[in-house]
């Protein structure tokens, strides 16, 4: 199965990189499944209805949330009428929607999509993402119902990401981290065949702040003040991510590769099949 996991969209900049280069990925790359994180989508805090249906039509099977899930009201109903929505598993417990999902591939092969929050350095507490992963993940062994597991980790400590994949090695297909904006260069596959990335980086504008216009953020950290509100930044975005193969039998990863296309960085991704 060929899998790929592209980072928070920020913005219109990464809503529109989605629209323009996505539904073309999928057919180069002849992906059989694709996640995104977009929970950054709408003006950088948050995911809209109307957005996350935008999406989900250029060609992304599954878009996960993370901490900023609710910043839009209108994701509280959304949620429960649209299953390709997944919020944090260890979010409250009276949040709507769900933790993970059992997805099925265009060949009819079952994808389990999961995610929890990171606890460190995080501005309030959440349950304990390794006993809410470990639950979910002894009901779905990888390679019995579920052909393939993709687990996004959403929080900031790179150590805590890293934990996660041990944790998760030769139980999940595809552990990645979201949340920060920046990619990490650690694209592997563990020890028991789990492919892992510290952050995936975001789909968004890297002339930046972590996809926010740097007049502000700049302004707040040289003079301690704040003039505005964070916006966006609106040139031309570089969708971050990871790809990886995955052998139908066991679930584990064959093969792993960071995806970074268009805009400023250097480009990297599979070869076109």
């Amino acid at each position: 199965m060929r899998l790929l996991f592209l980072g928070d969209v920020m913005g219109r900049a990464g809503r529109d990189a989605i629209a323009g280069n996505l539904p073309r990925l999928r057919d180069e790359w002849n992906l059989d499944f694709v996640v995104v994180n977009g929970e950054n989508a709408s003006n950088g805090m948050g995911l809209t209805g109307e957005h996350a249906r935008g999406i989900l039509n250029a060609g992304a099977d599954v878009v996960t949330l993370g901490d900023h899930a609710f910043d839009q009201k209108d994701m509280l109903s959304f949620i429960e009428s649209e299953p390709r929505v997944i919020r944090p598993l260890n979010f409250a417990k009276q949040a709507p929607g769900r933790g993970a999902g059992l997805f099925s591939d265009r060949r009819g092969r079952k994808v389990l999509v999961t995610q929890v929050l990171g606890q460190v350095f995080m501005k309030r507490p959440f349950d304990d993402p390794f006993s809410a992963m470990d639950e979910v993940l002894r009901r779905h062994p990888l390679g019995g119902q579920a052909q393939a597991i993709l687990v996004d980790v959403h929080c900031e400590a790179t150590s805590e990401k890293m934990a996660m994949g041990h944790f998760c090695d030769g139980r999940a297909s595809m552990v990645v981290g979201t949340h920060t904006h920046v990619p990490t260069g650690d694209a592997q596959v563990l020890p028991g065949g789990t492919g892992f990335l510290s952050d995936a980086g975001m789909c968004g504008d890297y002339d930046s702040v972590i996809g926010m216009d740097k007049a502000e953020p700049m302004r707040r950290f040289i003079t301690g003040m704040a003039k505005g509100r964070f916006q966006p930044a609106l040139g031309e975005a570089t969708l971050s991510g990871l790809y990886i193969e995955t052998d139908d039998r066991t679930g584990k990863a064959t093969c792993v590769k960071m995806v970074r296309q268009g805009g400023r960085l250097e480009q990297s991704g599979p070869e076109a099949r």
